[in-house]
Parts: structure tokens; C-alpha cells; sequence
């Protein structure tokens, strides 16, 4: 039955890369692998130019973990890092309407405030709907 299923799920996947993240600390509360109460999930990638991962990290801790910590419907996060100045923050949010309150009014400014653009050489990420019939 895998090789039907397999043969069936062709040409869904391009390129399947697989990347092992340190953490560094949590954003807003102790990490927990538990979705029961989060609807939406954040992940960004980000790959940092390397004179400027110290002050990236800086930022991070002091410009938004607070700022995601304090937004309403955001749950919990995690910030970790991958050798080659690669970095991971994984947010979780109740809605995907509490997440979007957040972008609209305040990530602009925050990546100014914390000179985002001068850090960042590459940036991929997703936002990732839960189905809450899958959770156990």
C-alpha cells in the first residue's frame, strides 16, 4: 500500500531540505510541543549575514520576543539557531485574525526599530493553518 500512496503523491515534493535548529531561548513562555490551543503557526527562516548575527540575536531577544510576547492570541514560540548563521523562529498563534493584528500594526515598525534589513541575507518562512482534528 506505500508504494500506491507513494506513487500517488508524485511530484509533490521539490528539493525536501532537512536542517537540525539549537534552541536559544523561548519567545513569551517555556516551549511546548501542544497545539490544542493555537490555530495558526509561524515559521520564519532566516539567514543572517555573518558581521551582523550578534546584533540579529540582540534583536531578537530585546526588539521581538517582547513584541510577540505581548501581542494578543500569540501563544507561545521558540528561536533557534543552525550552524552557517541560520536561524528559526517558530510563533503560535490562536487565529490566524490575531496573527494578522500583529503583522498589520506592528511589523514594520518593529524591523525598523531593529534594523532588520541590514541583518537578514535571506528570508523564507510560512504560515501554517492546524487542523484541529489531527490533534492529539
Amino acid at each position: 500500500s506505500h508504494d500506491r500512496l507513494a506513487s500517488a503523491q508524485a511530484g509533490t515534493f521539490k528539493d525536501a531540505q532537512v536542517r537540525l535548529f539549537d534552541y536559544r531561548f523561548d519567545v513569551k513562555t517555556g516551549f511546548e510541543p501542544r497545539f490544542t490551543d493555537a490555530d495558526l503557526l509561524r515559521v520564519a527562516l532566516c539567514r543572517v549575514h555573518e558581521e551582523r548575527a550578534e546584533h540579529y540575536v540582540l534583536m531578537q531577544e530585546k526588539v521581538w520576543n517582547p513584541a510577540m510576547a505581548g501581542s494578543p492570541g500569540m501563544v507561545r514560540g521558540l528561536f533557534g539557531e543552525a550552524p552557517g548563521n541560520e536561524y528559526l523562529v517558530l510563533s503560535m498563534w490562536r487565529s490566524a485574525a490575531e496573527h494578522g493584528k500583529y503583522r498589520t500594526e506592528r511589523v514594520e515598525r518593529l524591523a525598523l526599530r531593529a534594523q532588520t534589513e541590514a541583518d537578514i541575507a535571506a528570508l523564507t518562512g510560512d504560515i501554517v493553518q492546524l487542523e484541529p482534528s489531527w490533534t492529539v
